[in-house]
């Protein structure tokens, strides 16, 4: 008894248990919000607008990585370990957002209704705001947080811009009954941009003002382009797909996918709060090379991964709900959910053996497998997907994580041994 209270008090006393627990507590608050909010919108829009909306928001999410060019994570590494250089590169993400993120709203909105039809240019405009911008300091006021390891304020963060979705969507529903892809979009900008202000206030008041630094810039810009190029690859092999299943007009098939989808996105929520409150641990280990960061990713994936294991038998078992809850135009997603259901257990996988060679400098090795994921989803879905629909595009999603997962440990397995070796060098 003894042993088990001492346990306990231990648990209870770990910062990283307490930091995963108010991750894990936002965003499963958040995951309700999203599940109000998912459903709101399904009845809202039905899985033809729902379809050209995910279409469009794909489109942006995949250019829109570059609007920080990777200055967030930038801050990540130089400041968890030395807090005391909060303010240029806080600065220096603001500045890179404003600037590159108000050219690729500019690029975005020319080329939006070129790739699809159905997309309007004043709904890839609202679209392109709402994601260039809006989010991206949304986002980045939440790496802030992160980095000082106050994890209840980004949760926080999180659950209010959800909140302020669902009740939109409930507000739209409520009074339109049916709504349009370009009507929800119109909507959602103003609830980002009223998220965006308010975490660049809280920012501000918690840590100061910023401080421009334009030889620091200069100086990482090479370092956060290789970022930008990481999560650029990321939102190619979880996005492109919907924006080809946009662009082939298979807009009813897109809804239905991409809804199958969103489930998935929430079946990760528990074993992501694990992973995002680790990440700037990872950074800090780093210090000691992929060896310390390689048995601290296996320390993670242990919990992570059962985990994982039960959100797909979870969703197995409860697929058919689907359609009750968000309508019969979406009975299809039971099947396109049932498909996709492996996939929390191969991003479990990755995702820690990706955080750990990102930890360990090894950057251009996660860059290199990302890009051969991307390069490999795409050169799939634009076979299978004009054959086979959503799909094709769900077969592509699971041999795409699946190879993904088995590159990262691959390669952490050999940078760790070549430590060992006497031989490492960060990447």
């Amino acid at each position: 008894m003894d042993r088990f209270w001492k346990e306990w008090i231990h648990i209870r006393s770990s910062a990283l248990v307490r930091n995963a627990g108010w991750i894990f507590l936002g965003m499963g608050l958040s995951t309700v919000c999203q599940g109000a909010y998912f459903i709101l919108l399904g009845r809202l829009l039905g899985s033809t607008e729902y379809g050209i909306y995910v279409g469009a928001a794909a489109m942006v999410a995949i250019l829109g990585q570059y609007s920080a060019l990777g200055s967030q994570t930038v801050f990540l590494r130089y400041v968890c370990p030395e807090p005391g250089k909060f303010a240029p590169y806080w600065g220096n993400i603001l500045a890179t957002t404003f600037t590159l993120g108000s050219l690729f709203v500019a690029l975005l909105t020319w080329i939006g209704p070129h790739i699809a039809h159905s997309y309007s240019w004043t709904m890839v405009l609202c679209v392109a705001l709402a994601d260039c911008l809006c989010y991206r300091l949304t986002s980045a006021a939440g790496n802030v947080f992160q980095a000082f390891e106050k994890m209840r304020t980004m949760a926080a963060l999180s659950l209010l811009i959800n909140l302020l979705r669902t009740l939109l969507a409930g507000a739209m529903l409520w009074r339109l009954h049916q709504g349009t892809a370009r009507q929800w979009v119109i909507a959602a900008l103003v609830v980002s941009s009223v998220g965006a202000f308010a975490a660049l206030a809280l920012v501000t008041r918690t840590f100061g003002l910023p401080a421009f630094s334009a030889a620091l810039l200069r100086q990482r810009s090479a370092e956060g382009f290789i970022f930008a190029i990481t999560y650029s690859t990321v939102s190619i092999y979880d996005d492109i797909d919907k924006a080809m299943l946009g662009h082939y007009g298979m807009n009813a098939a897109n809804g239905i996918y991409s809804m199958a989808y969103r489930v998935i996105a929430a079946a990760c929520m528990p074993f992501s709060s694990i992973q995002v409150a680790t990440f700037p641990r990872f950074f800090r280990k780093g210090v000691d090379g992929p060896c310390s960061t390689g048995e601290f990713a296996i320390g993670i994936v242990k919990r992570t991964a059962p985990i994982a294991l039960l959100s797909t038998a979870v969703m197995l078992v409860a697929a058919p709900i689907i359609p009750h809850l968000v309508g019969r135009s979406f009975a299809e997603s039971v099947s396109a959910l049932r498909w996709l259901c492996l996939l929390p257990v191969f991003r479990s996988l990755h995702s820690s053996a990706g955080d750990a060679l990102t930890g360990a400098g090894c950057q251009k090795l996660r860059l290199g497998s990302q890009t051969i994921a991307a390069a490999f989803n795409f050169a799939t879905n634009l076979y299978l997907i004009p054959h086979f629909g959503w799909l094709g595009a769900a077969w592509a999603s699971l041999a795409t994580d699946g190879m993904l997962a088995t590159l990262n440990w691959g390669l952490l397995g050999w940078v760790m041994q070549n430590q060992r070796k006497g031989i490492y060098a960060a990447q």
